[in-house]
């Protein structure tokens, strides 16, 4: 079997693709890249999630990584991915590994490869891990191999293998970045939801006085898929309302993306969470620098670019894009409309759902407004966007003739004339009224996503019918 990464790591079912053999597999061939960086010689990091199994595989992945001559450390527990980014970025490591499936369905986990700069590693660079990977896997007994791979306690004996709090750095360097004291003063009454993921037990440490929900170790999240979405929201859109909360945060599996659901329990697109991020580091943080965001998201950003004379690159779905752009330089904000959003103005160049939705209460606190009344006086500013991505688990037969279709093209989509198609990542129709559709394969799971967005729901609506139909 072939192991490819897709738009953020390799990802596979636990126990059918996603084993023991295969986990070292990768994990010697990234041993092998890291072996050809320039700060090899200060070590790597390794963390987990909260998914089945995911501390044997990182245990499993330090000791591959640390017999091939790699000085290891490892996370003592359970990690949002941003706190192994930080891990890397603090300790000035060459890379590091992220064992997580970040949102994909409780049956997956994953593999996550970190530069030393904390993103996501680059295209070229996971091109020389597939490589290598391919080779293993045609000359390499792993049977064989792992019989005589050193244990993991042998290797800490030996300081091979050394243990870091990532959680507790990542927590003190959140104290440093958001405003506690004038959220504190607000009165704010937020809530927040970890889904069961790397998020658990960490919020209470900022904030006493959050409520929080599902915080606590569940490897099958609760037979609910740890994706920031309203379908997936449901209970803790009650909970909110119940609660008479102000302001409700979400993370996903990873703690990397971030959703929210305003007083009256409903779900806010992340895509106006990354706008009115923007707003504030630009009006209030007095921040500057150039926007990159995937082409599925929002166009309200093509006009906060023109109000506020920042220059603004589309890219390919993927955050790796992204972080492209980022280590460049002279980036305020990058985000996907996921709910991935890095913002290296302030923080590393790599998502974190937690910062982000801790700066989302901030910008509530510093308003006094409510994030239903924020978002529609960014609609009264920037017109309307009514957005939606639709998920359609379908056959490879269908998924086909639906991608055949788009490459042929469309003359008018819901009745609306095609004027541009975009062909980067899939297909982006862009119609005359402002109105687009988006047609592209998952990089991580086997089905097809529909975005749309228009100035009415209607329309909306119309577009996403239309796809559906194909």
């Amino acid at each position: 079997m072939a192991i490819k990464f897709g738009t953020d790591g390799w990802r596979d079912v636990i126990a059918e693709n996603y084993t023991f053999e295969n986990v070292a597999r990768v994990s010697l061939a990234a041993a092998r890249y890291f072996k050809t960086l320039p700060l090899k010689k200060n070590g790597v990091f390794v963390g987990y999630d909260a998914r089945f199994l995911s501390r044997e595989f990182a245990e499993l992945t330090a000791r591959v990584l640390a017999s091939e001559g790699l000085k290891v450390y490892i996370s003592t527990e359970i990690c949002a991915t941003p706190a192994t980014s930080l891990a890397i970025v603090t300790h000035k490591l060459a890379a590091g590994v992220m064992i997580t499936a970040s949102h994909n369905p409780a049956k997956y986990n994953g593999f996550k490869i970190k530069g030393s700069y904390g993103g996501a590693a680059l295209p070229n660079a996971i091109a020389k891990v597939e490589k290598e990977c391919a080779a293993i896997e045609k000359k390499t007994d792993i049977t064989a191999y792992l019989a005589k791979l050193p244990s993991f306690a042998d290797l800490q004996k030996k300081k091979y293998i050394i243990s870091i709090d990532a959680k507790k750095l990542y927590i003190n360097k959140l104290k440093k970045l958001v405003k506690f004291d004038l959220i504190a003063k607000s009165k704010l009454k937020l809530a927040y939801d970890p889904m069961y993921g790397s998020g658990i037990e960490t919020l209470e440490y900022l904030l006493p006085t959050v409520s929080i929900l599902h915080n606590v170790w569940n490897p099958g999240f609760g037979s609910t898929p740890p994706e920031p979405l309203p379908q997936n929201t449901t209970d803790f859109s009650k909970f909110i309302v119940q609660g008479k909360f102000d302001l409700g945060l979400v993370t996903d599996g990873d703690a990397d993306r971030i959703g929210a659901i305003d007083e009256k329990g409903n779900f806010f697109s992340s895509q106006m969470i990354l706008c009115l991020l923007l707003k504030y580091l630009v009006e209030v943080r007095k921040k500057k620098g150039s926007v990159v965001v995937s082409l599925s998201v929002t166009s309200m950003i093509e006009k906060m670019c023109v109000k506020y004379g920042l220059q603004l690159y589309r890219t390919p779905v993927g955050f790796k894009y992204i972080t492209e752009y980022m280590l460049r330089g002279g980036v305020l904000i990058g985000g996907e409309e996921s709910g991935g959003i890095g913002i290296p103005s302030v923080h590393i160049p790599e998502r974190d759902g937690l910062f982000n939705g801790l700066l989302l209460a901030e910008i509530c606190a510093y308003y006094k407004k409510t994030l239903s009344v924020l978002v529609k006086d960014l609609e009264k500013e920037f017109g309307n966007s009514r957005y939606e991505r639709f998920d359609f688990h379908t056959t490879d037969i269908r998924k086909n003739k639906v991608l055949a279709k788009a490459k042929a093209g469309f003359k008018t989509i819901a009745g609306k004339t095609v004027l541009k198609t975009i062909t980067e990542d899939g297909f982006k129709f862009i119609l005359t009224d402002g109105s687009w559709l988006m047609i592209r394969t998952s990089g991580t799971e086997p089905l097809l996503r529909y975005y749309a967005e228009s100035s009415t729901d209607a329309t909306k609506e119309a577009l996403l019918s239309f796809a559906k139909a194909l």
